[in-house]
């Protein structure tokens, strides 16, 4: 009778518990903290996501990774180099007006970006992301400050697919 008791004792435990382990992930939604799988961090990939959508950071990447970026001659990958570091996108997107259009430096920032703070991101940075608009930007503004990605997906969400908030998210860090 002992054993049957220590058992009943456990396994009242373990159901005390259960709740809380399947609250974790909206609990770190919303207190802000980090969730127990954390995304990957701004242009990294997510689990299953291509590598080919990683955004290289100007900063870090090598010349030669600089030259594989569709869009990039030679002269703007010489002036992204010469003026490192980079402050923001703003001075990056500086670089590249000398030798790439507007139109082609939209596409390059496809591939190629420094993250930006997504509660603390001018304007003018959020209209460098490619393919956000005036409409856009302001609801990312709306919704600061963002106490989490989950938060992000879920206001965002509401405006585009799941995969187009993915897609924006690779552009911001999120604090």
């Amino acid at each position: 009778m002992g054993r049957w008791k220590d058992a009943t004792a456990l396994l009242g435990a373990a159901l005390l518990l259960l709740p809380a382990a399947c609250d974790q992930g909206r609990q770190t939604e919303e207190t802000g903290a980090p969730p127990a799988e954390a995304p990957a961090p701004a242009g990294e990939p997510s689990a299953g996501e291509p590598a080919a959508t990683r955004l290289l950071n100007p900063n870090e990447a090598t010349p030669e990774e600089l030259a594989a970026v569709p869009g990039l001659n030679p002269q703007a990958v010489d002036a992204l180099a010469k003026g490192r570091p980079y402050r923001d996108m703003i001075a990056v997107d500086r670089a590249l007006a000398n030798t790439l259009s507007e139109a082609e430096r939209e596409a390059v920032y496809d591939r190629l970006w420094l993250p930006v703070d997504v509660n603390t991101a001018s304007r003018e940075e959020l209209a460098l992301i490619p393919g956000v608009g005036e409409r856009m930007i302001g609801e990312i503004e709306e919704y600061r400050p963002y106490t989490g990605v989950g938060e992000f997906r879920r206001e965002i969400g509401k405006y585009v697919d799941e995969q187009e908030v993915r897609r924006l998210e690779r552009y911001f860090v999120f604090r």
